[in-house]
């Protein structure tokens, strides 16, 4: 990769279908019981649910978690959008070729995903409302006490498989609608449009646009996040994380009897 083009992307939706068949295909070559489904970044999220699915076996999603929010010459820096903010500054000259370094080298300070809410947060939230994580595990950073919830979703699994709770249990139009919301609330990636048709599809929920629409006018933006606000991932997990926005939406705009956790 080089500095002059610094974020070329392969093509997105046919990677998220080749992963999601990749899934769907695991699962029916070897005879599992349950599966854990960890992912993250961008397309993993809804490219391992549209596999897991198909498949309808008992799974849980374990979320990668957020980076920790990055640091610049005392400037707090979010993942892709100071990424591009300052890629731009040093193209048009404000920045020096030391000071963008200096922001790339501070700016992923920790393992995990985008500290912004990007397709990655977007999509791992989403999950989470839809029922197929543990609660409150979207919003947790990567390197806080995720060993110890990793343990909790490997338990949960069993759980599951002895009572053959399968993502068809789970998955109703209440449930996406919920994931909307969420998404909607959060003022999440535009990305999570055609990742959430699609994964209801698989679960032959009849989602469409039009519903985005619909939801969109009655729910109001409380996430104050980036790039749409001011803070990143690990303030909002310190601030109650998804549980605490769902908490403050309250139904009629989240429904109870649609969060059917795993």
């Amino acid at each position: 990769m080089t500095l002059a083009e610094p974020f070329q992307k392969p093509t997105t939706m046919l990677y998220r279908n080749f992963l999601a068949m990749e899934v769907e295909e695991l699962l029916r070559s070897y005879p599992f019981d349950g599966c854990v489904l960890m992912g993250g970044c961008d397309k993993t999220t809804p490219g391992l649910l549209m596999g897991a699915i198909s498949m309808d076996l008992p799974a849980i999603f374990l979320p990668a978690g957020p980076m920790l929010r990055g640091n610049w010459n005392g400037r707090t820096l979010g993942s892709g959008s100071d990424t591009w903010k300052y890629w731009a500054e040093l193209r048009a000259g404000k920045i020096t070729e030391d000071e963008w370094k200096g922001v790339e080298s501070g700016i992923a300070r920790s393992p995990g995903h985008c500290m912004t809410m990007g397709t990655a947060s977007t999509m791992t939230s989403a999950a989470e409302a839809l029922g197929l994580t543990l609660p409150d595990f979207a919003s947790i950073p990567a390197v806080d006490r995720h060993a110890q919830f990793a343990s909790l979703t490997g338990q949960r699994v069993v759980e599951m498989v002895w009572t053959d709770l399968k993502p068809s249990d789970i998955l109703t139009p209440k449930s996406f609608d919920n994931a909307v919301t969420t998404v909607l609330a959060m003022s999440g990636s535009t990305n999570a449009i055609v990742y959430l048709v699609a994964v209801a599809r698989r679960a032959s929920v009849p989602l469409t646009t039009a519903r985005f629409d619909e939801l969109a006018r009655v729910t109001p933006v409380i996430g104050n996040i980036r790039p749409a606000g001011k803070y990143l991932m690990e303030d909002f997990f310190y601030a109650g994380g998804l549980r605490a926005l769902l908490a403050e939406l309250g139904n009629p705009l989240v429904a109870n009897d649609g969060l059917v956790p795993c």
